[in-house]
Parts: structure tokens; sequence; C-alpha cells
């Protein structure tokens, strides 16, 4: 199927002209009908024949009046092409230019010209007007097009027309059937028995039965329940086509103007970046209406350069870079702008100059989405944020879902590495630098991000465990006092390895426990609960010392067999326990194991390093 709409001035013939196209009725309303004027949207087909006879042409027929040109863009937004009707009898008219302009400003390229009611003007005159037409058509996006004279009346030119709209439709170019879903809705009403139907122009992707489709209001999805394409039954439609959606379900109310989504592929915003154009486009009002698709919208306008302008819409709407739109000012009835949207998430103006240094950033935008050129501007980004702006994914993720741009993910790098050894620098007990402090310090918005960062293959690795990172330091280097302090605690220790010093005697040689940890970390001393201090390695040698006893043994066994008090043996078996090095049978026994933290020799010994 191929959609066209048509546009021109009041009562020049737009709806004969598809009556006798189609053999339909468009004007639906018999107000419509009685006053031969058309007030809203009509919808009509026909199957052209020829080579091209399978594909049928639908209609979207809009009203000419200028009090009705925000109904006439709801029907123009979503279609490709047009059928410019101008009257052999009266010419170019006021709304015939208003209707260009229109076209001109959403970039509508594809289009013919039918000059109609030729019954009622002689031959010159209708050649004069068809020239003036093309002359003004050709100045705008359209181009030059096909020019038809006809009368819908008599019939004469018919022929010709069906003609030039099947090389139109032809010419025109293949949607794209896997797009997401965006669907502007021009009509809704209520079926009995069946609920809210919507209808509107699919201009790509394809909806089924079954679909769930969101409202871009907000609110639950509905179900596509049914879906028919030309009064017909489908169980799928695929763009472009005229559609009529009956949905079920929902918690929103829609109306014309609404849109319905592929869910979660789609992102409302309500502050937009966008290129003018437009001989007015430098000279704007700072308040007009946002036409796109079938929605009508109060925007607030902020030039940014040339022909750049911030916009600040009155809804949010879900639009992508690359959309094109119009800016109208209903008050002067005329279009002083069409815009392509160059940005759907810009950032806030939170510092003097941001506006001038955007304005200059978005001078070199093309409205055209590449996806390193944004990546590189937004630096880091989720994957799905960027697809649903419409901007192609250009690299696999860093972490999650996160994409990062090249060169700052480097930075990003160098500065995590330069805060990772300023810590251990500054911390020299605690050298891991924790990874939320660090994502704290980068203005990271994940700590996966920062996790990525240090498994990032570098020439100065870093390294991440417990939720710390570390650099060349791993383990804590000690002050001087606390070195001193330490040593004297080992030389104790050596003398007597299994009489471990009293808290006294710790706090003594100013050793708290923040410093115990610290040596304890750096592999000086083996700490165990309750504040005991062994030397490193000792669990083990106490493990081949109670090996020697016969099993099972006591507490009380182990403590004499060590040559230490209750103080020191109840940690140190817990932890011998925990290492596997003996196991506990009852409240009092234990045994020393066979395997786990050594393997036990048929002569009572444990051989091999332990679990230390």
């Amino acid at each position: 199927m191929h959609v066209i709409a048509t546009a021109g001035h009041v009562d020049h013939g737009k709806s004969t002209l598809v009556r006798a196209l189609t053999g339909m009725e468009p004007d639906r309303l018999e107000e419509e009908r009685r006053r031969g004027l058309t007030i809203e949207l009509g919808f009509a087909w026909t199957e052209p024949a020829g080579r091209h006879g399978g594909d049928r042409l639908a209609f979207v027929d809009v009203p000419g009046h200028e009090r009705l040109v925000a109904t006439m863009l709801a029907g123009v937004g979503p279609v490709p092409a047009v059928m410019f009707v101008v009257a052999a009898d009266q010419g170019w008219q006021r709304q015939s230019e208003e209707h260009l302009a229109v076209l001109d400003a959403l970039g509508v390229r594809h289009g013919l010209l039918a000059v109609t009611r030729a019954d009622l003007a002689d031959a010159a005159t209708a050649a004069k007007v068809r020239g003036d037409a093309l002359d003004r058509i050709a100045a705008t996006s359209l181009g030059e097009v096909a020019a038809v004279t006809v009368s819908g009346a008599t019939g004469d030119g018919m022929d010709d027309l069906r003609a030039a709209l099947e090389r139109l439709a032809g010419a025109l170019p293949p949607p794209d059937l896997a797009a997401d879903v965006r669907l502007w809705v021009d009509r809704v009403f209520t079926v009995q028995g069946r609920g809210t139907v919507v209808t509107g122009t699919l201009g790509a992707g394809t909806i089924r039965v079954g679909d769930r489709l969101a409202p871009a209001a907000g609110g639950d999805p509905f179900r596509v329940r049914g879906l028919q394409s030309l009064k017909e039954d489908r169980d799928e439609a695929a763009a472009v086509a005229r559609v009529a959606v009956n949905l079920h379900g929902g918690s929103a109310e829609v109306r014309r103007g609404d849109a319905l989504l592929v869910p979660g592929r789609w992102l409302g915003t309500d502050v937009i970046d966008v290129r003018l154009r437009g001989d007015a486009a430098h000279d704007l009002p700072g308040r007009l209406m946002l036409h796109v698709g079938t929605a009508s919208v109060p925007v607030r306008v902020r030039p940014l350069g040339d022909d750049t302008a911030r916009l600040t819409l009155g809804r949010a709407l879900p639009l992508r870079v690359g959309d094109v739109a119009l800016l109208r000012d209903p008050g002067r009835h005329r279009v002083p702008a069409g815009i392509t949207v160059l940005d759907v998430r810009p950032e806030p103006f939170a510092r003097r100059g941001a506006a001038a240094a955007r304005a200059r950033e978005l001078a070199v935008m093309s409205g055209r989405p590449d996806g390193a050129d944004e990546l590189r501007r937004r630096r880091l980004i989720r994957r799905s944020d960027l697809a649903a702006m419409g901007v192609p994914v250009p690299a696999e993720p860093v972490a999650g879902d996160w994409l990062a741009d090249p060169g700052h993910w480097a930075a990003l790098r160098e500065r995590l590495a330069a805060l990772v050894e300023e810590h251990a620098a500054r911390h020299p007990t605690e050298p891991g630098l924790p990874a939320e402090a660090a994502r704290r310090a980068l203005g990271l918005p994940d700590r996966a991000l920062v996790e990525a960062l240090a498994d990032t293959p570098a020439e100065a690795s870093l390294r991440h465990r417990d939720g710390r990172l570390y650099g060349r330091r791993t383990g804590p280097a000690l002050p001087p006092p606390v070195q001193a302090a330490v040593d004297a605690v080992r030389r104790e220790l050596e003398a007597a390895p299994f009489r471990a010093p009293e808290a006294g005697r710790l706090a003594e040689l100013g050793l708290n426990p923040k410093l115990l940890a610290a040596a304890a970390a750096a592999g000086a001393l083996l700490r165990l609960p309750g504040g005991v201090v062994l030397l490193p390695g000792d669990d083990e040698r106490a493990a081949k010392i109670l090996a020697e006893l016969a099993e099972p043994f006591t507490l009380s066994d182990a403590r004499r067999a060590l040559g230490t008090t209750r103080r020191v043996a109840v940690p140190l078996l817990e932890h011998l326990d925990a290492r596997g090095y003996t196991m506990r049978l009852d409240d009092s026994r234990r045994r020393c194991r066979a395997s786990g933290g050594g393997a036990r020799g048929g002569n009572g010994e444990i051989h091999g390093e332990g679990a230390g």
C-alpha cells in the first residue's frame, strides 16, 4: 500500500478528486456532505491498474480551510507523499501558500500537482495556473513534480492522473518494516462490543494482533485485540499503511495527537535541540506551536545560533534524532520554520557560556543519526538509551548496558590509576581505594564501570578485591613507628610463639585495632578474634604440634601442648577448625583432619603448605 495526502486551498476540489479516483466518499460527516466542506480527515482508497496494480493507493483527504490547518497537519504529518490540488478557475490562494509552506517545513519530497476544475476555466488560464503552481512548488522540498490537469466533474484527465499517481507510488522509498513502531493517532472511536479503535498512518515497522503498544503519554500498554487495514481484517499490517487498531486493556485515554509505541524502545522528551529551516527561522517568536506526526504542542523557543534553537515542549513526545517537524504561528497563520531534531536529551545550561558552547556544537551536527559522534559527545550512555534516541549503536558495552567513548574511557582509566596511587600514598596502612569512593570521584553513574575500568588491560594494571582497588601497592606499608612496634611484638612471639601479648601490652606499644589490621594485611602478624596476635605461619606450626597428640584431644590438651592460655587457645582452635587443620567432634573434643589444611602422614605429622 502507498499512502498519499491531499493538500490545497478550500473548495479547490480535493475531496471531489479523491471521490472520482476511488469511488468512495472521503467526507464521512453529514455536515461535510451538506456543506461541501471537509472538516475532519477523510480516508479512501483504490487499486490503480497497470504494473503496480497490486499496490493500493490510500488517500488522506485533509481540510483546506484556514481555521482547520491543525487538522490538515494531523493528516499530512505522518504521510510520505502528497497530491497538491489547485483549482484552474481560481489559481493560487492563501491556503495554497500555507499548505505548501507546511509541506516544505516537513521536508516532504514526493508529490504531484493536480490542476482541478479544468471544466470551469479555458485552456490558457489552466496552463497559466499550472505553470505558476509548478514554479512555487519547485522552490520547496518537493522540487520539480509531475502535473496533471483534470476535472473531477467530467472525468477529463483522470486516466492521466491515475498514471501519474502510479508513477509517484513506484518512486517512493521502501519503508523499514523492522523499525520500532510509532503510530501517530489521527482518529479515535468506540465500536460496540469491541471497545476503543484508533486509526493512523503506519510509516514504519509492523503491527501484529497480540502485540503490546504503549501510550506515549504513559500508562499500562494496550494489547492489539484486532487489526484492520482499509477495512480488511489483518493478522499483521506492515508500513506504509492506513491501519485501524482495536485496543484492549491499558490505563490511559487515547486522543488524536497521541502516539502508540512498541514498549521500551522510545524516550519521551520535553526539551529538544533542533536545526531550523525557513526564511523566518532567524526571527522566531518566543512561543509557537510544534506540529509533529499528528501531535500539536505549545513550545518555548530559545535561539542558540543562526539556525539552531532549544525548544521546551508543553508535554513530552516520543521523538528521535533526525525527526522532522514544523513550528507554526497560529495567530499569524504562518509557518515560520521547519525543524530537524538534533538532540532529544540535551544537557541543561548549568554554567555561564554553556548556551554559546552548545550553539557551536549544534552548528556542526547534521541531524543524521551517527553513533560514533553521539557517543563522543555523551562520553557515557546506556546502549538502550542510545537506541531509543534513534541512534545506531557503534560499539559493544564496556560494562552491563553501558557504552563508552574510547577516548573518554582511556582518560577515565588514567584518572582511576592516579586516584588509586594517590589514595595509597595518603593512607599507607589502607592502600586499597574503595570502589564506591572511586565512582564518586570519577562522577560515574554505576559502580560496575569502576570495576570494568580496573579490568581494562593497561601497562600499570589495577586490581580489585573485596570492594577495593589496588595499584602497584597491594598491601599496607607500615610507617616506621608502627613497624617498630610490630617488630617488638614479633621478637616476643619468637621467644614464646603462643604467648600472645595482652591488650595492655599492645596498647603500650601503640598498636590499636586499626594498626593491627594493617599489620595483618601487610603479612607481618597473624590476627585472630579477641585481639589475639601471633606470627604468620604459627597456625600451621600449632597444627603440627597438635597432630602429635593422642586423639581425640580436648581444649586443655591443646593448651598444655602449645604452652599457652585459654585466651589464646580458644580463638586459635576455632581458626584451625575454619582452616581445615582440625575438626570439632563435640563440645569438648577435636581431632586433626587427615586432609584439608594439610595432608596427615602415617606418623601423625601434617605435610605440605597448609592453608596459610
